[in-house]
């Protein structure tokens, strides 16, 4: 059986203080309880970018003016692959909350832990605080 490949955009929301929006995993879906970064699946044809902004607006109000591929992380799972554009996005308009309910917080980035969020999202967490310990 072949598996299914999943492509999915999540926005790195950072401010100019160095603080990054995060929100977490409601109960009942999969990987409940760990935080990440806002995002979501790709629709058919959709680019990374159009998908990242639209799960944006979609989840936590916000309207995607700027965004950089930051890293692109391929996990593969026991019933599945997961392909994870994520974006460091610089500029936006609105003030991001939790539009579906979920929990949300600003957090400053070298205070991130990486065991708070999905295995797939370590890497990226990893890369990001060791990046502001350097500044």
């Amino acid at each position: 059986m072949e598996k299914k490949h999943l492509h999915i955009a999540a926005g790195i929301i950072r401010n100019s203080n160095e603080q990054i929006f995060i929100t977490k995993r409601p109960e009942g879906t999969h990987m409940a309880g760990f935080w990440e970064f806002p995002g979501g699946k790709l629709e058919k044809g959709e680019r990374p970018e159009d998908a990242l902004s639209r799960e944006l607006e979609e989840e936590v109000g916000i309207i995607v003016n700027h965004c950089e591929l930051f890293h692109r992380v391929d996990c593969e799972f026991e019933d599945r692959f997961i392909t994870l554009y994520f974006f460091v996005v610089s500029k936006w308009d609105n003030e991001p909350f939790g539009k579906e309910g979920q929990d949300s917080r600003w957090i400053d980035q070298c205070d991130l832990v990486a065991d708070e969020f999905p295995p797939a999202n370590r890497v990226v967490v990893d890369m990001l605080t060791q990046k502001s310990r350097q500044v």
